[in-house]
């Protein structure tokens, strides 16, 4: 089982340049669930978890990682504890899939970067994980969109982070690849107590795998806990501008969003 680790935001504004994004903002992660965010576009919800990943630093307030200031931690132990995909990655020209997935065991190696035979193990079953062993020896950038997703959600795994932050894995994935994706991090969750953060489009999944839902409108957090709380039709009205009918989810007995367009709403009104 993974170590517990606590993540949290406290009083935190995140933006570029003069731009504020995020809005005095404070979240606390529960340990060993998946956590998934939920928003219109451009509400924050990416710049979020790059500052929860300190990859953007805060203009007010501060993110811990176990109680201290995360910016303040050295960055390989940081890097050890917690990973992140962010929204559309690049990869170095000509690089193959498995030399890219194995850039995620760079920080559990020494100072002379010495591979081990943990490393190989943690990148087989990464590519295994992802379905994506067969393009080991492929060059990433003649991949698909969607194999490519895979490739670097395979990296992300090889670095076995206790807490690993994902910003729309599923973007470019069929539906099934969609979830099976969400079954993996599903079972790292469940089976080796990982605490995970994904950003998704999709409400439907989000309600389906999240234990912990926040659904963010204009920089801030408008609701967050268990989905069947959050997902109200007055949420998603509020968030998503959308009208619509919450039913149960007949496989998985959690709510089911089913949009009204405007279409639909001029045929039964």
């Amino acid at each position: 089982m993974s170590k517990s680790h606590q993540l949290l935001a406290a009083g935190l504004d995140l933006g570029y340049g003069e731009r504020n994004i995020v809005s005095a903002l404070d979240l606390s992660l529960p340990p060993s669930k998946m956590t998934v965010i939920v928003g219109a576009n451009a509400c924050g919800k990416s710049t979020l978890l790059r500052g929860l990943a300190r990859l953007l630093s805060p203009a007010r307030g501060a993110v811990y990682l176990d109680g201290k200031p995360i910016h303040q931690l050295p960055t390989r132990d940081v890097a050890t504890i917690l990973g992140i995909l962010p929204q559309s990655p690049i990869a170095p020209d000509a690089i193959t899939v498995t030399d890219l997935v194995g850039r995620g065991r760079y920080p559990h190696q020494g100072w002379l970067r010495r591979w081990t035979p943990e490393d190989d193990a943690a990148v087989a079953q990464a590519l295994a994980d992802t379905d994506t062993l067969e393009l080991a020896d492929r060059p990433v950038d003649e991949l698909s969109g969607g194999q490519r997703q895979r490739v670097w959600i395979a990296m992300a795994l090889a670095q076995q982070t206790d807490l690993l932050l994902l910003d729309e894995p599923t973007t470019f994935l069929d539906i099934n690849h969609q979830v099976e994706v969400l079954d993996l991090l599903t079972d790292l969750v469940r089976n080796s107590g990982r605490t995970i953060v994904v950003v998704l489009h999709d409400l439907n999944l989000a309600c389906r795998y999240a234990d912990h839902i926040v659904a963010m409108k204009s920089g801030r957090i408008l609701a967050e806990g268990a989905p069947v709380d959050v997902v109200t039709e007055a949420v998603v009205k509020d968030v998503f501008g959308m009208t619509s009918r919450v039913i149960v989810d007949p496989v998985s007995n959690t709510p089911m969003v089913v949009p009204i367009g405007r279409f639909v709403a001029s045929e039964i009104g």
